[in-house]
């Protein structure tokens, strides 16, 4: 004989867990990469998250996932008839162009999903289609040329929010990016950046640059109002720093280094209003995300 709590209670209890299983049902697994770009040695270079998704999440689950992740950038894909539909967000929203995530996503497809094909094609919200293809040992990202126009009033944070010893050479801005100049690799390395300040600049974000020694040129970056406070290695600010320094060598292939404690490195080559961003990667991660 059935317990006579159990006997009234019986159907909710059953309602109860039918929303259960319901809930779980809904749960969506989410195929998840974590990978090191712009370097071959793990733990260095710029640590992007791959999600792979069969259709568009809203922007509101897009965005914990990218905070749950809490890398600089989480790369979502979406098949699409061309390729691939691609978005980025940082731990706090989405941004308009990212190459390090890209160049994850492409090692991903090219490397462990579909190796056969030579290119990947993905489509974004911003900047149109973006093509990577295989270049030897190498994945080249064709990305638009982002030309850098010198800064009318740049703001005085050379002194306080990046602690400079002395003024920049230049100072030239495009895409919400102010590029400060600088003489030498050391003073770029030795940069010390006041979070706080730099976060009351938004929507602008800070990279300092100087001709380097061994390489082309050097360079850190800074977006802590994005919720990064130092990016290790940036493919999109290389959209402006390429040319910038393609104009001031006088050559169109350049070698680039980012300074930052994880360090990495890229090969450019400016052509016309396209720059090629080369570079490799290394897959630390592979799982999948419940949410």
């Amino acid at each position: 004989m059935a317990h006579p709590w159990l006997a009234t209670n019986f159907p909710r209890l059953q309602t109860i867990a039918n929303c259960d299983a319901a809930i779980k049902i809904n749960r969506v697994r989410i195929p998840l990469f974590h990978v090191d770009a712009f370097t071959e040695q793990p733990f260095r270079g710029n640590p992007a998250a791959v999600c792979f998704l069969d259709s568009w999440l809203d922007d509101h689950r897009l965005r914990k996932v990218a905070a749950e992740n809490n890398l600089s950038e989480t790369a979502f894909l979406v098949p699409c008839q061309t390729g691939y539909e691609l978005r980025w967000f940082s731990p706090r929203c989405e941004v308009r162009l990212c190459g390090h995530a890209t160049l994850a996503s492409a090692h991903i497809l090219l490397n462990l999903r579909q190796p056969e094909p030579d290119s990947v094609r993905f489509e974004t919200r911003f900047h149109g289609t973006l093509i990577v293809k295989k270049a030897g040992e190498f994945l080249a990202m064709d990305f638009p040329v982002l030309f850098p126009q010198p800064c009318a009033n740049p703001p005085d944070l050379w002194r306080d929010a990046l602690a400079l010893q002395s003024l920049p050479s230049e100072v030239v801005e495009a895409d919400e990016t102010y590029i400060l100049v600088v003489a030498r690799p050391e003073t770029v390395r030795n940069v010390r950046p006041n979070f706080a300040l730099l976060q009351n600049l938004h929507p602008y974000v800070v990279a300092v640059t100087a001709r380097g020694d061994d390489v082309d040129f050097v360079s850190r970056y800074f977006a802590p109002s994005y919720g990064i406070p130092e990016d290790p290695v940036t493919g999109s600010a290389h959209c402006i720093l390429a040319p910038y320094w393609a104009t001031r060598l006088g050559k169109s292939k350049l070698h680039a280094r980012q300074l930052s404690e994880r360090g990495g490195e890229l090969w450019c080559e400016v052509a016309g209003d396209r720059v090629l961003l080369k570079g490799k990667a290394v897959v630390t991660l592979e799982g999948s995300l419940l949410i």
